[in-house]
């Protein structure tokens, strides 16, 4: 599992402005919240559940490379151009979340570069953690003899 508290690493005045572009929502269990390709227009934080982060290998169903739970983020393609998903999601239990509008928080982030330092740091440390943990678990998957290669420090 991947902890990601962005909104505990952010000022509380960034976090209540953040919080402006964001709304509840649910997924029931087994719900696909967004598909590797697509337009990559919102994110989520999980308040309670988990979702399953998957990727499309040739010839099988998507292959599940982390896990997320509590407080974690839910998608960083929105930051990147062209803004199109990496990666799947599924809701492996039911999930309720924050959702946020992508185009109105870079557009804050953009206003604020103090704010959108941070928020971009943040997306960041998630990237590189979850290109690790897709790395390890393709190669879990694929690779003889990877399951024993060693994490990063």
């Amino acid at each position: 599992m991947t902890t990601t508290p962005l909104l505990s690493v952010l000022p509380p005045d960034g976090r209540e402005r953040l919080m402006q572009f964001a709304h509840e929502v649910s997924f029931p269990e087994g719900t696909r919240i967004f598909e590797e390709h697509r337009l990559a227009d919102r994110f989520w934080i999980i308040r309670t559940g988990s979702v399953n982060l998957d990727v499309q290998v040739a010839g099988g169903r998507p292959a599940v490379v982390d896990m997320l739970g509590h407080g974690d983020l839910v998608g960083w393609s929105w930051l990147v151009p062209p803004y199109s998903w990496r990666m799947g999601a599924e809701a492996f239990t039911p999930v309720r979340a924050y959702e946020f509008d992508a185009t109105g928080v870079r557009a804050l982030c953009e206003a604020d570069p103090v704010l959108g330092l941070a928020v971009t740091r943040r997306v960041l440390e998630v990237v590189a953690r979850r290109l690790q943990a897709t790395r390890l678990r393709l190669a879990d998957m694929y690779g003889p003899g990877a399951s024993t290669m060693p994490a990063p420090p």
